[in-house]
């Protein structure tokens, strides 16, 4: 479904406004936080007008959990169409904050000797990794240093859109990559891509001789009380409430938005394509935090940076270091349509869940309101 953005602009303007919910506070809710003294005045702000007048973000969702209190907001619309307020519980896509669920299982598979860090991929994969190809060890999937190269397709929106309901399997991924080069020796550099996760999730499935959904569910989703976080497989749209994604293309001179809630996630699988609920990212982000959800040595390992300086850990985490001496661990994700960010700081203290329908999720700019929200929560720690 094709949207003209100007006439939408005016319509949805003018309906929000007599609504009043325009302004960014109006329909924020304050579900599912117990009772403190958070004031949230930081947060609102730096959310902004949500819908904004040029329709660059569409909802926001937002938990922040710090020792004064908890607070939770919703911001924007359901979809353009209705401009109905966002749903509780509205599912959304998590992207590549798919890729912590990964790792947790393949350390908690560690945990019971079933795998080795150290160990390399190739004999749990001798169909799909080469005999002459350079030796890879499970840590070095997971620390984005194993200089497996991505697929080589098409540039540009246009391909992809016209591709979104393509169907891959994992196996066919990894061939497809493989008949390119390494990119660089294992464990000499660190290059974030998709590629280590994805086999990843195949190595999950021979070493347990059970499905990658299946082993998400028996070990993160059902012990957590995860009941609206769920891998998709061939799935095309989401299941129950949820909030519809957009994406911006140019057409004729003018800049129309795409319907892109449906769309094949089968291109990342392990990687960036679980669906989730604010919610559920919140549960899953306190236990990963709190240390419920790993044995400790490997609780470890996974906030461990393979060298000094490195820019994600050997979980696949992000970290900033505060003047205070703290470090505020991460992980963000963005599909198209959609994004989310989940992290805490190291002693506990400080947690935040967020989930917006950008409408051009890849975008660079799209990350400044995670951004700002990013620094609202720090003033709050």
């Amino acid at each position: 479904m094709r949207i003209d953005r100007r006439g939408l602009i005016a319509g949805i303007t003018l309906g929000m406004l007599l609504a009043g919910t325009l302004t960014a506070p109006a329909n924020a809710t304050h579900r599912g936080c117990p009772a403190g003294t958070l004031d949230p005045a930081g947060l609102v702000a730096a959310v902004g007008e949500v819908p904004d007048r040029e329709l660059t973000t569409t909802s926001v969702q937002l938990k922040v959990t710090t020792p004064e209190g908890c607070w939770r907001g919703a911001f924007g619309v359901r979809d353009l169409r209705s401009a109905t307020p966002v749903p509780a519980d509205a599912r959304i896509r998590i992207g590549s904050v798919t890729k912590v669920f990964t790792a947790v299982v393949v350390y908690q598979l560690v945990a019971e000797g079933q795998l080795d860090l150290d160990e390399p991929v190739r004999p749990h994969l001798p169909d799909l990794i080469p005999a002459d190809w350079p030796t890879i060890t499970v840590r070095q999937l997971l620390a984005h240093t194993s200089g497996l190269p991505s697929p080589v397709l098409p540039d540009g929106l246009d391909w992809q859109l016209a591709h979104r309901y393509d169907r891959w399997t994992p196996e066919q991924i990894v061939r497809t990559a493989l008949t390119n080069p390494p990119e660089y020796a294992p464990g000499s550099a660190q290059r974030y891509t998709n590629m280590g996760y994805i086999v990843a999730g195949i190595l999950i499935e021979r070493v347990t001789g059970t499905s990658y959904p299946e082993q998400m569910r028996q070990r993160i989703f059902r012990p957590l009380g995860l009941r609206d976080t769920y891998a998709p497989g061939t799935a095309t749209g989401i299941r129950g409430p949820h909030v519809r994604g957009y994406q911006q293309v140019a057409s004729d001179g003018r800049t129309e938005l795409i319907d892109a809630t449906r769309w094949s996630q089968t291109f990342t699988p392990a990687s960036g394509d679980l669906v989730s609920t604010l919610a559920d990212l919140d549960r899953f982000a306190a236990a990963l935090f709190d240390g419920r959800l790993l044995a400790p040595a490997q609780q470890r390992e996974l906030f461990t940076h393979p060298w000094a300086g490195a820019g994600y850990s050997n979980g696949g985490l992000s970290s900033v270091r505060l003047p205070d001496g703290r470090t505020f661990w991460g992980k963000s994700g963005a599909r198209y349509g959609y994004q989310a960010l989940v992290g805490a700081l190291d002693d506990g203290s400080t947690r935040l869940a967020f989930a917006a329908t950008p409408t051009d999720a890849k975008a660079d700019g799209q990350s400044a309101l995670a951004q700002r929200v990013f620094a609202a929560v720090l003033a709050l720690a």
